[in-house]
C-alpha cells in the first residue's frame, strides 16, 4: 500500500524546494533551459506584499514530491476573476495516486470561494498523458486560441 499525501500552502521556508520542483517540471517539459527564477524571485511573488501569485505543495511522508502554483487573472467578458494555473508538476514516481486530481479539487474550492468564473492553464500539446487526464477533470481544450508572448529584449523594445 503507498504512502498517504498532504496538501498545504506554501511557506517562505519552500521557496528552494518549490524551485527545485520548477526545475523537475523543467526537465520533464525539456525546457529546462528557460529556468531563471531564482529562490528570491519566488519570496517576492509567493509572500511578498502585495503577493503575486500562490503555491500548494503535495509531500508523502513530509517528503515535497508536487506543487501548483497559481495567480488570479480577470475576465472582461464575464465581469468576474479566474484562477489561472502556471504550474502543477507531481513527481513521476508518485503519479497515479490522487494527488493531481487532490490539487484541482483544492484550487476548484479557493476559484469557487473567490467567485472565479474558470480555472485555465497551458498544456504542451505533445504531453498526452496530461491531455489525457485533463480531459478526465472536464477540461475543454481552447482550440481557437494560441498563447502569444514578449519577452526579453523584445519586450524591452516594446516598452521604449
Amino acid at each position: 500500500m503507498s504512502a498517504a499525501f498532504s496538501l498545504r500552502p506554501a511557506a517562505p521556508e519552500d521557496v528552494g524546494t518549490l524551485l527545485r520542483l520548477i526545475r523537475a517540471l523543467a526537465e520533464y517539459e525539456r525546457l529546462a533551459h528557460e529556468v531563471h527564477a531564482t529562490e528570491a524571485d519566488l519570496a517576492t511573488a509567493l509572500f511578498g506584499t502585495p503577493s503575486r501569485a500562490g503555491a500548494l505543495i503535495a509531500e508523502v511522508v513530509e517528503e515535497a514530491v508536487g506543487f501548483a502554483l497559481w495567480f488570479y487573472t480577470f475576465s472582461t467578458f464575464t465581469g468576474r476573476p479566474g484562477l489561472y494555473l502556471e504550474d502543477i508538476y507531481v513527481a513521476p514516481e508518485h503519479r497515479g495516486r490522487g494527488i493531481g486530481r487532490a490539487v484541482f479539487r483544492h484550487l476548484a474550492r479557493l476559484a469557487e470561494a473567490g467567485g472565479c468564473a474558470r480555472i485555465e492553464w497551458s498544456v504542451l500539446d505533445w504531453n498526452k498523458p496530461a491531455l489525457r487526464f485533463y480531459a478526465g477533470l472536464g477540461a475543454e481544450p481552447m482550440s481557437d486560441w494560441t498563447v502569444q508572448r514578449v519577452s526579453g529584449p523584445r519586450l524591452a523594445l516594446l516598452a521604449r
